[in-house]
Protein backbone atom coordinates (compact mmCIF):
# COMPACT_ATOMS: atom_id res chain seq x y z
CA UNK A 1 0.00 0.00 0.00
CA UNK A 2 1.30 3.21 -0.88
CA UNK A 3 1.01 6.70 0.87
CA UNK A 4 2.00 10.05 0.63
CA UNK A 5 4.22 10.72 3.70
CA UNK A 6 4.22 15.08 2.58
CA UNK A 7 6.95 16.85 0.73
CA UNK A 8 8.19 14.49 -1.78
CA UNK A 9 8.13 11.30 0.40
CA UNK A 10 5.98 8.36 -0.05
CA UNK A 11 5.14 5.31 2.16
CA UNK A 12 5.33 1.72 1.47
CA UNK A 13 3.51 -0.70 3.89
CA UNK A 14 3.66 -4.50 3.41
CA UNK A 15 0.98 -4.98 5.65
CA UNK A 16 2.59 -7.09 7.83
CA UNK A 17 1.45 -6.47 11.79
CA UNK A 18 4.81 -5.19 13.26
CA UNK A 19 5.02 -2.15 10.71
CA UNK A 20 1.57 -0.36 12.48
CA UNK A 21 3.03 -1.88 16.06
CA UNK A 22 6.20 -0.60 15.82
CA UNK A 23 5.67 2.37 13.74
CA UNK A 24 7.75 1.59 10.59
CA UNK A 25 7.08 1.71 7.14
CA UNK A 26 8.64 -1.46 4.91
CA UNK A 27 10.07 1.43 2.43
CA UNK A 28 10.61 5.16 1.36
CA UNK A 29 10.87 6.95 -1.28
CA UNK A 30 12.22 10.41 -0.82
CA UNK A 31 12.85 11.91 -4.24
CA UNK A 32 14.47 9.60 -6.32
CA UNK A 33 15.89 7.07 -3.40
CA UNK A 34 14.41 4.19 -2.21
CA UNK A 35 14.77 2.84 1.42
CA UNK A 36 13.66 -0.47 2.27
CA UNK A 37 13.80 -1.49 6.02
CA UNK A 38 15.18 -4.51 7.39
CA UNK A 39 12.81 -7.04 5.43
CA UNK A 40 12.46 -11.00 6.31
CA UNK A 41 10.96 -13.90 4.75
CA UNK A 42 7.87 -13.34 5.67
CA UNK A 43 4.38 -13.92 4.06
CA UNK A 44 1.56 -10.84 3.85
CA UNK A 45 0.05 -12.47 7.17
CA UNK A 46 2.96 -12.34 8.80
CA UNK A 47 3.98 -15.94 8.92
CA UNK A 48 8.10 -16.74 8.51
CA UNK A 49 8.27 -18.53 4.68
CA UNK A 50 10.87 -21.57 4.78
CA UNK A 51 11.26 -21.93 8.35
CA UNK A 52 15.16 -23.80 9.01
CA UNK A 53 15.78 -23.01 5.06
CA UNK A 54 18.38 -20.10 4.87
CA UNK A 55 18.43 -19.97 0.89
CA UNK A 56 14.18 -19.81 0.39
CA UNK A 57 14.58 -17.55 3.45
CA UNK A 58 16.46 -15.30 1.38
CA UNK A 59 14.93 -15.52 -1.52
CA UNK A 60 10.82 -14.79 0.07
CA UNK A 61 12.69 -11.67 1.45
CA UNK A 62 14.30 -10.80 -1.77
CA UNK A 63 10.89 -11.08 -3.66
CA UNK A 64 9.53 -8.72 -0.56
CA UNK A 65 12.28 -5.89 -0.78
CA UNK A 66 10.63 -6.15 -5.24
CA UNK A 67 7.32 -6.18 -4.52
CA UNK A 68 8.55 -2.75 -2.26
CA UNK A 69 10.62 -1.33 -4.84
CA UNK A 70 8.17 -2.18 -7.57
CA UNK A 71 4.89 -0.39 -5.35
CA UNK A 72 7.28 3.02 -5.60
CA UNK A 73 8.97 3.02 -9.19
CA UNK A 74 11.60 1.17 -8.88
CA UNK A 75 13.23 -2.50 -9.37
CA UNK A 76 15.58 -4.79 -8.38
CA UNK A 77 18.47 -3.83 -10.85
CA UNK A 78 18.52 -0.43 -9.65
CA UNK A 79 19.39 -1.31 -5.95
CA UNK A 80 22.83 0.42 -4.89
CA UNK A 81 23.32 -1.05 -1.59
CA UNK A 82 22.43 -4.35 0.39
CA UNK A 83 22.78 -4.73 4.32
CA UNK A 84 22.76 -8.37 4.76
CA UNK A 85 22.45 -9.98 8.63
CA UNK A 86 22.49 -13.78 8.91
CA UNK A 87 22.19 -15.28 12.53
CA UNK A 88 24.49 -18.22 11.56
CA UNK A 89 27.41 -17.37 9.12
CA UNK A 90 26.95 -21.31 8.38
CA UNK A 91 24.85 -20.71 5.99
CA UNK A 92 26.64 -18.24 4.08
CA UNK A 93 26.45 -20.41 0.80
CA UNK A 94 23.00 -20.64 0.53
CA UNK A 95 22.02 -16.98 1.50
CA UNK A 96 25.15 -16.37 -1.44
CA UNK A 97 23.76 -18.74 -4.11
CA UNK A 98 20.38 -16.61 -3.18
CA UNK A 99 22.02 -13.32 -3.88
CA UNK A 100 23.93 -14.60 -6.52
CA UNK A 101 21.35 -15.77 -8.22
CA UNK A 102 19.15 -12.35 -8.23
CA UNK A 103 22.49 -10.14 -8.37
CA UNK A 104 25.05 -11.52 -10.55
CA UNK A 105 24.64 -9.09 -13.23
CA UNK A 106 23.18 -6.26 -10.73
CA UNK A 107 25.96 -6.41 -8.20
CA UNK A 108 25.54 -3.66 -5.82
CA UNK A 109 27.26 -2.55 -2.93
CA UNK A 110 26.98 -4.95 -0.02
CA UNK A 111 27.63 -6.33 3.63
CA UNK A 112 27.12 -9.60 5.04
CA UNK A 113 27.47 -9.72 9.00
CA UNK A 114 26.69 -12.23 11.60
CA UNK A 115 24.03 -11.22 14.46
CA UNK A 116 23.38 -12.63 17.54
CA UNK A 117 19.32 -13.18 16.87
CA UNK A 118 16.83 -11.49 14.90
CA UNK A 119 13.32 -10.82 15.85
CA UNK A 120 11.94 -14.16 15.75
CA UNK A 121 14.31 -17.33 16.70
CA UNK A 122 13.09 -18.69 13.01
CA UNK A 123 14.28 -16.09 10.87
CA UNK A 124 17.97 -16.79 9.61
CA UNK A 125 18.38 -13.58 7.46
CA UNK A 126 17.09 -10.00 7.42
CA UNK A 127 18.08 -7.90 4.51
CA UNK A 128 18.38 -4.00 3.70
CA UNK A 129 18.18 -2.25 0.44
CA UNK A 130 18.68 1.11 -1.48
CA UNK A 131 17.73 1.95 -4.62
CA UNK A 132 17.83 4.82 -7.10
CA UNK A 133 14.73 5.58 -9.07
CA UNK A 134 15.72 6.46 -12.99
CA UNK A 135 14.55 9.18 -14.58
CA UNK A 136 12.74 8.99 -17.13
CA UNK A 137 13.99 8.57 -21.07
Amino acid sequence: MRERAGDDRTRYSSGTPWEPKVGYSRAIRAGNHIYVSGTTATAADGSIVGRGDAHAQTVQTLDNIERALTALGSRREDIVRLRVFVTDIGDFDAIGRALGERFGEVRPAATLVQVVALVDPAMKVEIEADAEVPSPT
